[in-house]
C-alpha cells in the first residue's frame, strides 16, 4: 500500500510530489527505521542502501565524469569500505543512503543523508550524486528536496547542509534550486568546499 506522506510546509510540492513511502514485494517492516526505508517521488524511487548494490556502487565509482567532484575514481576495496561505512550509519542512526531509480528500474545514482563533522562541527549533510546520462533533467533537484524533507519533517533535524566544490555550478545551481543557501567556505577532507544550509 503506497501511503502519502504529507509535508506540513508544502512549498515544494510546485515542482514536485512529497516523498511517498514506497514498499516492493519483499518489504520486511521489522527493517523500518526513523527514516523510510523506500520512498518515491513523482519521477524516481528511492531503496535504503544494502549489501545487494554494491555491483551498482561500484559501477558508479569507476566513473570517471561522476566522480571528478567527489575526490576521483574508487578503487573496489574503497567501494567495499564506503558501504560498510554507509550501512553501518544506516544500524546506528536509521537514515542514510538511498539508491535512486526511474520508474523503469534503470539505477539513477544516489541521494541521502548522513552524519558529519565540519571542521569540528557536528552537521547532517544531504549526499546526491547521479550517473551523467541523468544530468540536467532536475532529477537531482528532486532528490535533494526529499532529503531535505525528511531530514526537517520525518527526523526533525532544524537544518541539513551540503557540501561542493567552488567550480561546480552545476550542483551550486541545484542546491539553490532545493531552496539550500550559500553560508560559507569550509575545508573538508583538506579541499576548499561551500557549505549550503536548508533553512
Amino acid at each position: 500500500m503506497i501511503q502519502t506522506y504529507v509535508t506540513p510546509e508544502s512549498d515544494m510540492d510546485t515542482l514536485m510530489e512529497a516523498p511517498t513511502t514506497w514498499r516492493p514485494p519483499r518489504y520486511d517492516p521489522a527493517e523500518e527505521a526513523p527514516a523510510p526505508s523506500f520512498f518515491s517521488l513523482r519521477r524516481l524511487r528511492a531503496e535504503r542502501l544494502g549489501e545487494m548494490h554494491l555491483p551498482v556502487l561500484r559501477t558508479m565509482h569507476h566513473n570517471e565524469q561522476l566522480m571528478a567532484s567527489l575526490g576521483g575514481v574508487r578503487s573496489d576495496a574503497e567501494t567495499d569500505e564506503y558501504l560498510a561505512r554507509n550501512l553501518s550509519h544506516w544500524a546506528e542512526h536509521g537514515f542514510g543512503i538511498w539508491i535512486l531509480r526511474d520508474p523503469s528500474g534503470r539505477v539513477v545514482g544516489r541521494a541521502g543523508l548522513r552524519h558529519l563533522d565540519v571542521e569540528g562541527v557536528p552537521e547532517v549533510e544531504i549526499a546526491c550524486a547521479l550517473f551523467p546520462e541523468f544530468w540536467g533533467q532536475g532529477l537531482a533537484t528532486d532528490a535533494v528536496r526529499a532529503c531535505v524533507t525528511i531530514g526537517r519533517d520525518w527526523l526533525g533535524f532544524p537544518s541539513v547542509v551540503a557540501l561542493t566544490l567552488p567550480a561546480n555550478l552545476a550542483s551550486q545551481r541545484v542546491l539553490r534550486k532545493a531552496a539550500l543557501v550559500r553560508e560559507r567556505e569550509v575545508v573538508h577532507g583538506g579541499v576548499g568546499h561551500l557549505l549550503f544550509r536548508s533553512d
